[in-house]
């Protein structure tokens, strides 16, 4: 099976979540599951600068947030990931702060 990995960046959660939910599904029983392969994986605001501790083991520093909320995106048995989430990749040099086991980025 073929796949894309991508990576993504939205203002917030809300943005990130509505196109997930705007993906294929089904309803059973009541309760509503994925009916698409792809894998999901919200990284929310992943760690841009370590925190710094002091020599006890205390935080002198906290560690800073990206501001933009952060999902890596498996998509299978897709040509190409759907044009709504365009608009909302990045591209980076390596693997990031996630990667999908066996499975680069770069």
């Amino acid at each position: 099976m073929s796949h894309i990995f991508k990576k993504y960046e939205f203002p917030d959660e809300a943005t990130a979540d509505a196109l997930i939910d705007a993906l294929p599904s089904e309803e059973i029983d009541g309760e509503t599951f994925p009916a698409h392969n792809h894998v999901i994986v919200k990284l929310y605001h992943p760690i841009v600068e370590q925190p710094v501790y002091d020599e006890d083991g205390n935080i002198e520093t906290e560690a800073v947030l990206a501001e933009n909320f952060s999902v890596d995106v498996l998509w299978q048995g897709i040509e190409a990931q759907p044009s709504d989430w365009e608009q909302y990749e990045i591209t980076l040099t390596d693997n990031g702060v996630h990667t999908f086991f066996g499975i680069d980025y770069v």
